[in-house]
């Protein structure tokens, strides 16, 4: 009988466990594997950029940086051995806003981790989930997290960089522009530490939603929360170019041959020599959109990378 009684009270726990999670809807659509099917056809040579064997890298995976209500987001830190306290990059993947997680950077993470960076993989919550600006909190708050625990990571944290791809792209140059910008944090006066960055990668990222080189539309619209012709006025707000000024930090943009994924960047070197603000462009010839996965672009994107931040914070 007594056995019975803790069968039902364990069952009964677990039952009340799962019921208490929170769930949400997830899109899979975009991973490395649907782009290499898709990116094949064309660059036959192509292969998935493999993790190389790291000593001196430490990883720390599904640490818990916010809760919402029941929902947890999580980050995944990779960080070097060395008792030096290292520059950071905050990495943010790409998936079209609405698809796509943390792990897809992973390759990416070790390689820089074994560098002497600081590297975290972060979720925000996509489309699916909560629309813009959403996930433009959650990364403020990865970045407040990441500052208030700086030394367990042998981080810096007066030296962190954002960096994203595709649609992270987009999400790391509105991060870095609207720099100190309270419209775009949640308020929480239990923070002690500034989201600000010190520096932006963007690859592959548009710098404006509408723009007379920018196609943007469905996807788009399905982050921000309608159409351009619905919502303008959200569309330009979520775009990095309208926040450009000169307290823009230094900023790369590493990009493919296809130019709808650079709307806006011309527009945003204007400002950013106008302001003396230093910045590189590199352009990867012949590629195609996510091509940081993948050799023979991988290593190209990895040196472009350590050179602009050792640039910035190293030298």
């Amino acid at each position: 009988m007594h056995l019975m009684k803790k069968i039902v009270v364990v069952i009964w726990l677990f039952s009340n466990i799962a019921l208490s999670q929170s769930y949400f809807p997830i899109d899979t659509t975009y991973t490395i594997q649907s782009v290499y099917k898709k990116i094949k056809k064309k660059y036959p040579q192509v292969s998935v950029a493999e993790s190389k064997k790291h000593e001196n890298v430490i990883q720390i995976k599904e640490l818990v940086y916010k809760n919402i209500k029941d929902r947890k987001l999580h980050l995944d830190a990779y960080y070097n051995k060395n008792n030096s306290l290292n520059p950071a990059i905050v990495i943010l993947h790409g998936g079209g806003w609405n698809s796509g997680n943390k792990s897809q950077m992973e390759v990416f993470a070790i390689e820089m981790a074994s560098k002497g960076y600081s590297c975290f993989n972060i979720e925000f919550r996509l489309s699916p989930e909560a629309q813009y600006p959403a996930a433009i909190y959650d990364v403020k708050k990865a970045i407040q997290y990441i500052k208030k625990n700086a030394n367990k990571f042998n981080t810096d944290n007066t030296k962190i960089a954002v960096l994203g791809c595709s649609s992270g792209g987009q999400m790391a140059a509105l991060i870095g522009t609207t720099n100190g910008n309270p419209e775009f944090e949640e308020s929480d006066k239990n923070v002690n530490y500034s989201s600000i960055v010190n520096a932006i990668i963007d690859i592959d990222g548009i710098l404006a939603f509408k723009h007379p080189e920018s196609i943007e539309g469905t996807v788009a619209g399905l982050w921000l929360g309608g159409s351009y012709e619905e919502i303008p006025a959200i569309w330009e707000k979520a775009s990095a170019l309208n926040h450009t000024d000169r307290n823009t930090p230094p900023t790369l943009f590493i990009c493919s041959s296809i130019p709808r994924f650079h709307a806006g960047r011309d527009d945003m070197i204007s400002i950013l020599n106008k302001n003396n603000i230093y910045y590189e462009v590199k352009t990867l010839n012949n590629s195609p959109h996510s091509f940081w996965f993948f050799d023979p672009w991988f290593d190209e994107t990895i040196t472009y990378t350590t050179q602009f931040l050792d640039k910035i914070f190293k030298h």
